[in-house]
């Protein structure tokens, strides 16, 4: 069953579709969203157990795909440019896979069609560990955090997923639902069982040259998959390329929406 996805629209033109990875949201997405929207209309969504989205149970990426099927549908968007980064691009993958005639064009941001050998169940626990109803302050939070999360900047991309209600803080993600579909998350299931056909539309797969969720060996299941898509790295950016290096990824997304 499909769920309804909260999303933000900003411009006009042809319609771009934004997709978020794990502990994401549409707000971590505004400025590329802001800055696409001269040209595009674009659409950044909360996927499910995320941001404004409602709390359900299964985050199979058919589950998500259907969710983004619906969504375009409902809008009546298609076919439309759709970005998805590292749970969203698999989300993005599974829907191009499964439903090519509605994807114009196909934006995978640091991740390939394959599983994710990096284990981030234990950031879900440390989460779902903090007494958030002792803490006062985001302080308070993000030193609860360190001990489990070490690297700073990934405690403060986590706690951006924080809000307050009457005084309590709470997480704005599903967090027993993201734990229960752990498994599905770091899975791709076109890695087990391939598609019929691939995707036979444009595709740029975007990679962060510090990162390592894109590896050598998954060159030829990307050709073999999406046999138009070019690869690119973006220099010395990591995982959130799109934060860490927003100028030099937009003109890697510019210049592909602009070729095609």
């Amino acid at each position: 069953m499909t769920v309804e996805l909260a999303y933000q629209e900003m411009g006009r033109g042809e319609p771009v579709v934004i997709l978020h990875g794990l502990f994401g949201s549409k707000r971590n997405w505004g400025a590329v969203a802001k800055a696409l929207a001269g040209r595009f209309r674009v659409f950044a969504l909360d996927l499910r157990n995320h941001g404004d989205s409602p709390w359900v149970d299964g985050m199979s990426y058919a589950e998500l795909a259907g969710d983004v099927e619906a969504f375009l549908r409902a809008h009546a968007i298609t076919p439309a440019t759709v970005i998805g980064h590292s749970m969203g691009g698999k989300t993005a993958m599974t829907l191009a896979l499964t439903r090519p005639e509605l994807i114009k064009r196909l934006v995978v941001v640091d991740i390939a069609p394959a599983p994710t050998r990096k284990g981030l169940g234990p950031l879900v626990d440390a989460m779902a560990e903090v007494p958030l109803i002792e803490c006062d302050t985001r302080q308070d939070v993000d030193a609860h955090l360190a001990a489990a999360v070490p690297d700073a900047r990934v405690r403060q991309f986590l706690m951006q997923n924080l809000t307050r209600e009457n005084g309590q803080y709470r997480w704005r993600i599903n967090l027993a639902a993201l734990d229960a579909g752990m498994a599905d998350i770091v899975d791709f299931p076109a890695a087990h069982q391939p598609p019929v056909c691939c995707y036979p539309g444009p595709a740029r797969f975007i990679a962060g040259g510090a990162s390592d969720y894109v590896q050598p060996r998954h060159t030829a299941e990307i050709q073999r998959l999406f046999p138009k898509a070019r690869l690119t790295h973006v220099p010395g950016a990591g995982h959130w390329l799109h934060a860490e290096a927003e100028g030099a990824f937009l003109r890697e997304v510019r210049g592909f929406l602009e070729e095609t």
